[in-house]
């Protein structure tokens, strides 16, 4: 008998003003307490907010920033004979997004001072261009990917 449940494919819908199914997801990730309604309207804002700074859409924007973030591996840790060993691990396409948008989101929440659209437009804006907090998670993790790749072996 099998240990582990099945997993079962994820249908997401897209969202209602780009119909677009990333930005959907996204807006999942945002949201808190099922309040659908709330999440979309910080993530429209903060593509307005982006469009107002730098006159580039924010899908646009968006997309590249989760293409910046998205990790190519990723350290799991796995417990053989008795020692714990950081194994690094490949990352396929939609797992790389839903940790994108994972930390895309927690770098929002670390910085202070804003409206949570504000903060995110930033954040946006500069995972972009390759700099702020996500950006040096992505960068943490493909070091310790690499620190480690001696126990690829174990994956």
């Amino acid at each position: 008998m099998a240990r582990r449940s099945r997993k079962f494919p994820k249908h997401w819908k897209a969202d209602s003003r780009y119909g677009n199914m990333l930005v959907g997801r996204f807006v999942g990730h945002i949201m808190q307490d099922g309040k659908r309604g709330i999440a979309e309207n910080i993530v429209y804002d903060s593509f307005d907010i982006i469009h107002e700074k730098t006159k580039k859409g924010g899908l646009n924007v968006f997309e590249q920033a989760i293409k910046n973030v998205s990790p190519l591996l990723i350290v799991k840790s796995r417990r053989i004979g008795g020692a714990n060993y950081q194994v690094p691990i490949q990352v396929s396409g939609d797992g790389r997004q839903t940790i994108a948008m994972t930390w895309l989101k927690n770098a929002c929440q670390g910085r202070k001072g804003k409206g949570m659209a504000e903060k995110l437009a930033d954040e946006l804006v500069d995972a972009s261009n390759k700099v702020g907090a996500a950006m040096k998670k992505r960068e943490d993790t493909h070091r310790m990917a690499e620190s480690n790749r001696a126990f690829a072996h174990f994956a």
